[in-house]
């Protein structure tokens, strides 16, 4: 009846939202979305912010410029220089979540049939955006220590050869959805290296990078490449507020080359005219306020203490049945069932017993590895988690059982 284009004649979902209809059930323990803990939320921090900023409400409640507000973009450029990234207003859009930023990255630098490259793992709505772009996506492997930087060269150098570029690579190098790994400085170096020698946009996801629980800190890619000639040149860093503030707020941000920025902010315009000017006084009067530092060293500290409970529970209930490494920060763990199990046999053990996690293949662009899975520590609470593993170990005793 109705001429659906190509793209959405038989669309997929996210493996994520898919599961939203078991939310409701009464007592279900929930390790599948990558939310932040309401609890957490710095309600009388964003609360005094939405008060001052509506004190100028005639600004607030009009439209705003479509590429940020200036006040927003001042904070901007104050939180990055903190996090080791020089930039300036020109340099910056603010879109919805940083997932609007990676959509508009896409809109100006791709035509359909143009080569990309994306970690596998990877974040599966973002599989779904290049997928509705109708790019070629070639999937480079994520290692215990993140993307595969010996299998990325061989592409590049192949490519190279063939007159075949990839137009760019997507990464979350820093407590990797759902990987949880970190890449480290050394082969962050080796991939802006590459990317200068290849002349291959790195598209930055860092949603997560102030999630760090453990361990030392990471410079990202963006504040690397300020320290190698011409590799800003070639960095596209995407931000939010999401994990660490609010998700409700949908404030997010790209850092990009100029050339690539003004384009994405012509491309907004067509997508939603600009973000909401109140949302943006609000994020701007609570980044002035100074209270996002202290925050962060809440949720760090919260986060840190569920994803140890988990890590300890999955040792304790279902032992050599999975195999896991425990990330230093982030909201999750990627797990992978031994002796030939599949994620998916394993969820529907565990949903009659009320926890649910997302099987892993929604994250993986081709030859999934059907014994993965994701399991989000960020949303349960502590006791939450403890009964989720425990319910998790029994689902894994059944599922065993109806093997034998």
């Amino acid at each position: 009846m109705y001429r659906f284009s190509n793209v959405f004649a038989n669309p997929q979902g996210s493996p994520i939202r898919a599961l939203f209809k078991y939310l409701s059930e009464p007592g279900m323990i929930s390790f599948a979305g990558g939310y932040p803990n309401p609890d957490l939320f710095d309600t009388d921090g964003l609360k005094e912010a939405s008060e001052r900023a509506f004190v100028n409400s005639r600004s607030c409640l009009q439209y705003g410029n479509t590429d940020g507000t200036p006040q927003f973009k001042s904070e901007i450029i104050r939180l990055m220089h903190d996090r080791g990234i020089e930039t300036k207003p020109e340099n910056i859009v603010v879109t919805t979540g940083s997932q609007q930023g990676f959509d508009l990255t896409l809109r100006v630098l791709i035509n359909a049939g143009d080569r990309i490259l994306i970690e596998q793992p990877t974040y599966s709505s973002n599989i779904q955006a290049a997928r509705t772009y109708q790019t070629r996506i070639d999937p480079i492997p994520v290692l215990e220590d993140g993307l595969d930087i010996d299998v990325l060269e061989k592409i590049l150098k192949n490519a190279s050869e063939k007159g075949d570029r990839p137009k760019l690579l997507y990464t979350i190098p820093t407590f990797g959805n759902p990987s949880g790994v970190t890449m480290p400085v050394e082969h962050r170096l080796r991939l802006l290296e590459l990317a200068v020698r290849y002349q291959l946009i790195i598209v930055e996801d860092a949603p997560y990078s102030d999630l760090r629980f453990s361990g030392p800190p990471v410079p990202s890619l963006a504040a690397l490449a300020q320290q190698i000639p011409n590799a800003s040149d070639w960095v596209i860093h995407l931000a939010s507020l999401s994990k660490i503030v609010a998700p409700g707020m949908r404030m997010g941000w790209i850092i990009a080359p100029s050339e690539i920025a003004s384009r994405c902010s012509v491309a907004k315009q067509s997508a939603d005219v600009g973000c909401s000017p109140w949302m943006q006084g609000i994020a701007a009067e609570y980044l002035a306020g100074g209270r996002l530092e202290g925050h962060i060293k809440k949720i760090q500290a919260a986060y840190g203490e569920k994803c140890r409970a988990m890590a300890a529970g999955l040792r304790a209930e279902l032992g050599d049945a999975v195999s896991f490494n425990e990330p230093n920060g982030g909201m999750f763990i990627w797990a992978r069932l031994n002796d030939g199990f599949k994620a998916t046999d394993l969820l529907e053990e565990s949903i009659p017993r009320k926890v649910m996690f997302v099987p892993g293949a929604g994250f993986q662009i081709s030859d999934p590895d059907l014994s993965a899975f994701r399991l989000s520590f960020a949303m349960p609470n502590l006791e939450e988690v403890k009964e989720g593993v425990i319910r998790l170990g029994d689902a894994m005793k059944s599922l065993r059982s109806k093997k034998k």
